[in-house]
């Protein structure tokens, strides 16, 4: 059904929703809130505690004033009850004036903060009493992650209207699976999902919305590695000396975890069984080196190697890793030789790199997602690698597999996960382990600090981009949503892309360049920024976590992380790790922007480790199961809801389910899993739930 054919939304309100991914009723049923927002009773003013968002109740007693502040608009008013006086205040909203007149009786809505011992209520949200109570008191608002030209009210009426008008959802799910795991219908689901009438509700809704997540990824991957499975490899791979020359060569020392990665890779690779393993590790732990040696093993002895990598910048990182490590061997004798294959290059360039895969002249593969387009024919492709496997889909995934014979699958990640998860999410692969760091890379020194540290941390990146550094700035956001009053929205302070950018621009000398980078963003363009930014043509980058896939650029310094608290640990972790890959010492800002205690003692384990694994197993521990208003872990696998530390549970059920419905029926043939069967099938092709 066609979103234009729901009230109120014309061509360029769906344009809006065009930019969040969603084209259709049937996509904005299945755009399932980030948060909701829980209207409680009216608090006393005595009962405030400052960092919350709160309800209050009281009468104003006066006027409010209006004043002006170096550019900004500031009303202020003063409300009462029994118990004490509260402040309130809005930002470049002048129209409240006229509403706020002394001896209104109302309820107003927003965060609490504290400032020289009183507490003021900031960009509060007023409500009739009557109204409150009858259409917002003990309700659960489903608040969605927005775009210019869609409020969170726009959104919610749709999805309202989307789910009455886009008929039932077809329960796909066997009776069996559903009530082993206790799981609501998906009917229920997807409205509750929505509209939760209470916290439960809203947890068994989530729960089966999680549960199908991990259940159809298990049952693809499973799918996806069962002829990798086969006994017998057409790829042996047999010792070469030629290989200890190179590693003795290397202008480096590879480290115990490096080479131990190596000596298992090479093991099963030469064991005459298809190899299907994944290389697990620490940010900076040098993955790539052990790709390099896997590949040339596998060329050396007469078959073609791929590596694909997620983005353009990437693979051309990789490909000039290979040559200048290649150069020194003359290539083996010409016996090895690399070619690079993106979709940024020219028509002319990717026939003639075609030509030299398909005629075996070329026998190192690096590329995006162009690796497996149609077009592409390998002579003989016996080995694929596959950097940072979570940015790919299943199919497209599958479909580079399909180029070769039963080649030997190598995934590399440089997200650290607890070993109890790893094993469950990755139970049909061999795992090797890199912990170490190389020798020579100086330990980052780490800073968590507040709002009010933001000054003194401009001047730390000036300084540093004066001495020839450049520096990554990092917000949750892309650009500014507003609501219908055109005010920010209501959760509090968010810092975006959009906004940030502008505003260093204007702080920063002329000089400075800035450049921009989000998830929105076409492929092509994201390309160009971040080449600009590894050439040196820009000082500073604001961007989203789009930028925490590993492009190398030794000569950023500095990283500072706005509103840090709404990170997951690992994910921290991930983006920290873009600097400190130079000879100079590097720095990581996180500005903690919450008053809770719960955020000071997750910052601190970044503050004070730098070991992935550590804080993999720490983020697990603190944000245990259960959990349904924590934070969302974006950084290892691309799952729209469910979060392999939060969801831990489900996620050993999921494999649980997945491993008994396949020993059941492995080819899903019986006719109550024929449903099933057409769901994972859509999966591996789009990489979705439909």
């Amino acid at each position: 059904m066609e979103l234009t054919s729901l009230k109120g939304i014309g061509e360029k309100t769906a344009g809006a929703f065009n930019r969040l991914g969603i084209f259709t009723a049937e996509d904005l049923v299945r755009y399932y809130p980030r948060a909701y927002e829980t209207f409680e009773k009216p608090a006393a003013i005595y009962e405030l505690e400052p960092g919350r968002i709160m309800t209050v109740e009281g009468v104003l007693s006066r006027d409010a004033s209006l004043n002006r502040f170096r550019g900004i608009t500031i009303v202020n008013a003063y409300i009462s009850d029994m118990t004490g006086r509260l402040q309130l205040s809005w930002y470049n909203s002048p129209f409240m004036k006229n509403q706020l007149t002394e001896g209104r009786h109302l309820v107003f809505r927003g965060r609490v903060y504290e400032k020289n011992g009183k507490l003021i209520m900031s960009q509060p949200k007023i409500y009739e009493p009557e109204t409150y109570r009858e259409k917002y008191q003990d309700r659960m608002m489903p608040l969605y992650s927005l775009t210019k030209g869609l409020s969170n009210n726009t959104i919610m009426k749709a999805a309202a209207e989307a789910l009455t008008r886009s008929g039932r959802a077809q329960e796909y799910l066997p009776d069996w699976i559903l009530e082993k795991n206790g799981l609501k219908s998906l009917e229920v689901t997807a409205i509750r999902m929505h509209f939760p009438r209470n916290e439960e509700e809203l947890r068994a809704s989530r729960n089966r919305a999680v549960f199908d997540e991990f259940f159809i990824s298990m049952l693809a991957g499973a799918r996806l590695s069962e002829t990798a499975r086969k006994t017998v490899s057409t790829h042996k791979c047999r010792p070469d000396l030629r290989m200890i020359r190179f590693m003795a060569d290397l202008p480096f020392e590879l480290t115990a975890g490096q080479i131990a990665a190596y000596k298992e890779i090479a093991a099963d690779m030469s064991s005459g069984r298809v190899m299907n393993r994944l290389v697990e590790g620490d940010v900076g732990s040098g993955k790539t080196i052990v790709a390099v040696l896997a590949m040339i093993n596998a060329a050396l002895n007469g078959y073609q190697a791929a590596i694909m990598a997620p983005t353009a910048v990437l693979a051309a990182q990789h490909y000039e890793t290979f040559r200048k490590l290649l150069e020194p061997h003359g290539y083996f004798d010409g016996k090895v030789t690399p070619v690079l294959l993106t979709g940024a290059m020219t028509a002319a360039e990717k026939k003639e790199a075609g030509r030299k895969i398909r005629e075996h002249e070329a026998n190192l593969v690096i590329g995006t997602h162009a690796l497996f387009q149609e077009k592409v024919v390998y002579d003989d492709l016996g080995l694929i690698v596959t950097d940072e496997q979570h940015r790919f889909g299943v199919g497209q995934r599958e479909a580079l597999y399909q180029k070769g014979d039963l080649p030997h699958t190598l995934v590399m990640s440089a997200t650290p996960i607890p070993r109890t998860l790893a094993i469950i999410l990755y139970s049909d692969m061999d795992i090797s382990v890199i912990k170490e760091r190389p020798a020579g890379r100086i330990p980052i020194k780490n800073a968590v600090v507040g709002p009010s540290y933001r000054k003194t941390a401009y001047k730390f990146i000036l300084d540093e981009i004066k001495k020839g550094r450049q520096a990554y700035v990092i917000c949750p956001a892309i650009e500014n949503a507003e609501d219908e009053d055109g005010r920010k929205e209501f959760e509090g302070e968010v810092e975006n892309v959009t906004d940030y950018s502008a505003k260093l621009r204007k702080l920063f000398p002329q000089e400075i360049r800035t450049g921009v980078l989000h998830g929105r963003m076409k492929a092509d363009e994201k390309d160009a920024v971040m080449q600009a930014f590894k050439n040196h043509e820009t000082d500073i980058l604001v961007s989203t976590t789009v930028v925490e896939v590993g492009v190398d650029v030794p000569n950023a310094s500095v990283i500072m992380i706005e509103n840090a608290e709404r990170f997951g640990l690992a994910e921290l972790h991930q983006l920290r790790g873009r600097v400190g890959r130079g000879e100079w010492q590097s720095y990581c800002i996180m500005i903690n922007t919450s008053d809770s205690e719960k955020a000071a003692e997750r910052l601190e384990i970044l503050k004070t480790s730098n070991d992935g694994f550590h804080i993999a197993e720490e983020d697990l521990r603190l944000r245990g199961p259960g959990d349904i208003f924590g934070l969302r872990q974006s950084g290892e696998m691309d799952f729209k809801v469910a979060d392999i530390y939060r969801d831990s549970v489900i996620l050993k059920a999921a494999k649980d389910t997945s491993t008994e419905l396949l020993k059941r029926d492995p080819q899903l043939e019986e006719p109550e899993h024929q449903k099933l069967r057409r769901i994972l099938d859509t999966y591996i092709e789009k990489g979705y739930i439909v």
